[in-house]
Parts: structure tokens; C-alpha cells; sequence
């Protein structure tokens, strides 16, 4: 399978769209909406141990769609396999390994939105169009499930401009991070989707215009943005604490 067919399945994982020779009424499916939504509003708390006889219990139905849902968090970031001992949700992002992803991701992204203005293909181009015409329909949508979905299409949008650069180590540092995923579980706020969503599209706006400065630009403006408001998540959820402490 060649990269871009590997990312059109990712992104039909990724985004609840249905993969080949998948039903999208398939039970795995349904334990992935159930699960991602009580991770992002972290009934699932972060660190926990998740296995898979304890979820099918919960849930009432066989292992064989738990496991095929905790497959596909794994590959998304959501969940680590711990060897003979199921799954578990990875712990919550502190501020200092958010700043030092943030510093890394400045260096990484606007160099690969510079390549993908010059070297994107129009097919490519065409699908960071739907990406973002899928994330605008989630845009300000109900509830944790729409919120935890716009952050993996957001994932998905960053990875397909990498894989547009042309730069496989670009890409594949970037999604070892999994920044976004980390992030999105911060807050559940419609304002960042928004905000987002203009950002994105000016980086769009400067690839498929071919211009890499321009695209280098808005990267390096949406990261820093994006940095900004979740800074804003840290200083509240510190002041939070302090105040609890006092009280």
C-alpha cells in the first residue's frame, strides 16, 4: 500500500469514515464512539489501565470489538499497549512537555508547509480540501464525540501536509508526538475549533497557491496561535488548583 492510500485509510480511521470492507454500523465502530467520547471527557481518566474483559463487561458486548477499537486508538495515539497487560491512556500533557513539543513542532511544520507548497500534488491539495470541509461540518458540533473527532481530523490535517512535503522524517516525528491528540483531551471549548478552522485555512489558501513563504507564514502563525490558547488552559487549570489548595 503506497502512502497515500495508507493515509486515505488513516484518515477514514481517523475521521469515522468507513474503510474498506468495513460496515460502519459494525459494533467495533460504536465502541470507538463510546470509548473516545468518555476519554475525552476523561471518564477514562489519563494513566489508567484500560482492559479489554473489564471494557466488554461494561459495554455488554464480546472482546472481539473492544479489541478492534483499541486498535484503532492505539494507531491514533489515543491508547498504549502495554505488553501482557492490556492498554492504558496515556497521562495527561504537563506544561513543560507541551512547550517542548511546541518548540519542536516550530521548527518541523513550517518547514514541511513550505515544502507542500511547492511539491504537493493537486490530488493532495484536493484532499487537505476535504479535510477541512469534514471539520467545518464539526464545527461547533454537540457534544465530547464531535469535539474528540474535530481534534483527530485536526491530526490528520497536519499529517497530510507533512506527507505532502514529501519529508518521511518530518512526518514521522511529528506523529510520534501525537500533540493534537494530547491537547484536544485539555479542553472542550467551540471557540479553539473555530479559531482553528481559519488558521488551517490559510494555510491551505498558501499552498494551493503555491507560495512557501506565505505557507511557512501561516504555519508558524497557526502554531504559535494554537500555542497561545493552550497556554491560556495551563495558567486556569493552575489557578484552579491554587484556589483549591486555599480553600
Amino acid at each position: 500500500m503506497d502512502d497515500e492510500a495508507m493515509i486515505a485509510r488513516r484518515r477514514g480511521a481517523m475521521t469515522g469514515g468507513t474503510p474498506p470492507g468495513r460496515s460502519r454500523g459494525r459494533l467495533a465502530d460504536e465502541v470507538y464512539d463510546t470509548l473516545l467520547g468518555q476519554l475525552m471527557s476523561l471518564r477514562i481518566e489519563p494513566g489508567s489501565r484500560v482492559t479489554i474483559d473489564v471494557l466488554a463487561r461494561e459495554l455488554g458486548v464480546s472482546q472481539t470489538p473492544i479489541r478492534d477499537a483499541l486498535n484503532r486508538m492505539e494507531a491514533e495515539g489515543l491508547v498504549v499497549r502495554v505488553p501482557h497487560a492490556g492498554y492504558r491512556i496515556p497521562p495527561q500533557i504537563t506544561r513543560h512537555r507541551f512547550e517542548d513539543m511546541l518548540e519542536l513542532r516550530l521548527l518541523l511544520e513550517p518547514a514541511a508547509a513550505r515544502r507542500s507548497a511547492e511539491r504537493a500534488s493537486l490530488k493532495q491539495v484536493a484532499g487537505l480540501r476535504r479535510m477541512l470541509g469534514e471539520m467545518a461540518e464539526l464545527e461547533g458540533g454537540d457534544g465530547l464525540m464531535a469535539y474528540g473527532a474535530f481534534g483527530l481530523r485536526d491530526a490528520a490535517f497536519h499529517d497530510l501536509v507533512a506527507l505532502s512535503a514529501e519529508n518521511q522524517v518530518i512526518r514521522e516525528a511529528l506523529a510520534r508526538l501525537h500533540t493534537h491528540v494530547h491537547l484536544f483531551r485539555l479542553a472542550h471549548d467551540t471557540q479553539v475549533t473555530h479559531l482553528a478552522m481559519a488558521e488551517h485555512e490559510e494555510v491551505l489558501a498558501a499552498i494551493a497557491a503555491r507560495d512557501p513563504d506565505a505557507a511557512a507564514y501561516a504555519m508558524r502563525r497557526h502554531i504559535l496561535l494554537s500555542g497561545e490558547r493552550f497556554r491560556r488552559l495551563f495558567d486556569e487549570a493552575k489557578d484552579a488548583d491554587a484556589m483549591a489548595v486555599e480553600a
